[in-house]
């Protein structure tokens, strides 16, 4: 069974410039092993293809998250819920993809959060989450222009229910920076509620990107510098042992 949230994101920034937006989306909850089957007419509203996700685009999304956790000394877990955007009539964008990974009892072992800036970089985070999807991690990627690659992350990521609910705080010298939030609440993904959403929420990924865009020229506009990326920043590096051509 695959799920629709209808959403809303939000992002305020505290160092330097207050400045806060809010934006109202949808997202898929799928399980790897049983991507939505829909009818022919909805099908290029909602495309999940490897090359927008984890590793290598001549994999399946799940052969590569099996690849990245296995690099990391994890098994492959049987059970995978992936909550992110679907491609749109070509086009998707995904500011934060999360993985759950469950064992054969169900317990949790593994979330991985996929994270892609507008350069078309990506990096992925192995996080070690306490029993309320809490975790802590290092920044090592460039997101923002606005923001060195520094400072750590501190997120509640809770695979989710009835309703959707993530934080995400970047924390740089003792200080909060920046807060993301998400919060939804689900429903089975028909095709009539799919048809809902894609009404509701026309071109649902280029708005997303198109709106973090819009916001970094206003910031940009309001004086704060722009960051420049180091090579290093690029994010590709780490999909090399995921991305490890067939044998």
């Amino acid at each position: 069974m695959s799920w629709l949230y209808e959403a809303e994101v939000g992002h305020r920034r505290l160092e330097s410039l207050d400045d806060a937006f809010t934006h109202r989306l949808y997202l898929w909850l799928v399980d790897l092993d049983d991507l939505p089957r829909l009818p022919a007419p909805l099908r290029p509203f909602a495309r999940f293809r490897a090359a927008d996700h984890i590793g290598h685009p001549d994999r399946t999304i799940r052969e590569n998250l099996d690849a990245f956790l296995a690099a990391r000394g994890i098994a492959r877990p049987p059970r995978v819920l992936m909550l992110a955007h679907a491609r749109v009539l070509g086009w998707v964008f995904n500011p934060i993809t999360l993985y759950w990974c469950r064992d054969a009892d169900g317990a949790l072992v593994a979330v991985v959060a996929e994270v892609h800036n507008t350069y078309g970089g990506r990096h992925h985070y192995l996080l070690e989450v306490d029993e309320a999807g809490r975790a802590r991690v290092d920044k090592d990627f460039y997101v923002s222009p606005f923001f060195p690659v520094d400072g750590e992350y501190r997120m509640r990521v809770p695979e989710p229910g009835e309703t959707l609910s993530a934080t995400i705080v970047l924390r740089r010298e003792g200080g909060t920076a920046f807060v993301a939030t998400l919060r939804g609440r689900r429903r089975p993904a028909t095709a009539r509620t799919v048809l809902a959403a894609v009404l509701r929420h026309p071109a649902v990924t280029l708005r997303v990107s198109a709106a973090i865009r819009h916001r970094g020229i206003r910031l940009w506009a309001r004086g704060l510098p722009v960051i420049a990326r180091r090579p290093v920043d690029t994010g590709r590096g780490l999909d090399q042992l995921a991305a490890a051509p067939r044998s």
